[in-house]
C-alpha cells in the first residue's frame, strides 16, 4: 500500500477499538484525519461517542462531519486516545508535534486510560531524531531559553541547528496556546528519555515533543496489512 492507504488502514483499524459510550481523544494531523473522517461515518451509523479534540483543526473538521466534542475541564478523563506520530520507535518513544499540537495532545493523551498511535510504515525508525524535534516554548524570554536547550542537548549527545518555527506564509508560528514551537534537528537521539527529561526541567519549556511511556501501542499500516507494535 501507498503511504495514505497505509494511514487510512491504520485508522480503520484503530476503529476497532472504538466501543458504543466511549470519552475518545482525537488527535491531530494527516493520520488523525482519516481517523476523524472514519468515525464520522460510525458517528452517523448510530455509535454513540464524545470526543475531545487536540487542536484547534482537529475540532473544526470534527464539528464539520458531525463528532460529537467536548472540552477536557467538561470530560476530564477519557478511555482511549487515538493520534498519529511523526516518528516511533521499537519501545515505542515517539516524537509528535509536527502540527504544532504537542502539548495539547501530550495533556490529552495522558489523560486517557490508553493510547493507540495510527501511522504509515515511513514512520518507524531504530532511533529517533530524524524528524526534527519541537519544543514549545514560552515567548518571554525564548532566546534564553533556547540557549540553555542547546546546552542541554549537547549534555545529551544531541547537536544541530534549533530554528523557530515558520507558518505556511512565512510569518512566526504560534501554537494553540499562544507559544512558540522551535524544531530541534539533531538527526539522532541517543537517549529519548533523559534529553525529555533535561528538556523539561529548563523554565520557559512548556513540552517537548517527546513522548515516553505514554502510548499502549501502535498500529502501523504497512504495504501488506497493518502490524501491532508493542513496547519492548
Amino acid at each position: 500500500m501507498a503511504g495514505d492507504n497505509q494511514k487510512q488502514a491504520a485508522a480503520r483499524r484503530a476503529l476497532d477499538y472504538v466501543e458504543d459510550g466511549m470519552k475518545l481523544g482525537i488527535g491531530t494531523g494527516s493520520t488523525a484525519e482519516e481517523f476523524v473522517k472514519l468515525l464520522a461515518e460510525r458517528v452517523a451509523g448510530g455509535l454513540k461517542i464524545v470526543g475531545v479534540p487536540t487542536s484547534e483543526r482537529t475540532a473544526v473538521l470534527a464539528t464539520k462531519l458531525n463528532v460529537p466534542l467536548s472540552t477536557l475541564d467538561e470530560t476530564p478523563h477519557l478511555d482511549l486516545t487515538i493520534d498519529g506520530a511523526d516518528e516511533l520507535d521499537a519501545k515505542l518513544c515517539l516524537i509528535k508535534g509536527g502540527g504544532g499540537a504537542l502539548l495539547r495532545e501530550k495533556i490529552v493523551a495522558t489523560a486517557s486510560d490508553r493510547m493507540i498511535v495510527i501511522a504509515d510504515a515511513s514512520k518507524v525508525v531504530t532511533t529517533l531524531g530524524a524528524f526534527a524535534l519541537p519544543i514549545e516554548v514560552i515567548p518571554f524570554g525564548a532566546v534564553s531559553t533556547i540557549r540553555r536547550a542547546v546546552d542541554v542537548a549537547k549534555a545529551c549527545g544531541c547537536t544541530g541547528e534549533i530554528k523557530r518555527r515558520g507558518d505556511s506564509y512565512g510569518e512566526p508560528f504560534f501554537t494553540d496556546s499562544g507559544n512558540y514551537i522551535f524544531d530541534c534537528a539533531f538527526g539522532k537521539i541517543p537517549d529519548p528519555v533523559s534529553l525529555a527529561r533535561e528538556l523539561n526541567l529548563i523554565a520557559g519549556v512548556v513540552e517537548t515533543g517527546l513522548f515516553i511511556n505514554i502510548a499502549t501501542f501502535a498500529l502501523v499500516g504497512t504495504a501488506s496489512g497493518v502490524d501491532i507494535i508493542k513496547p519492548v
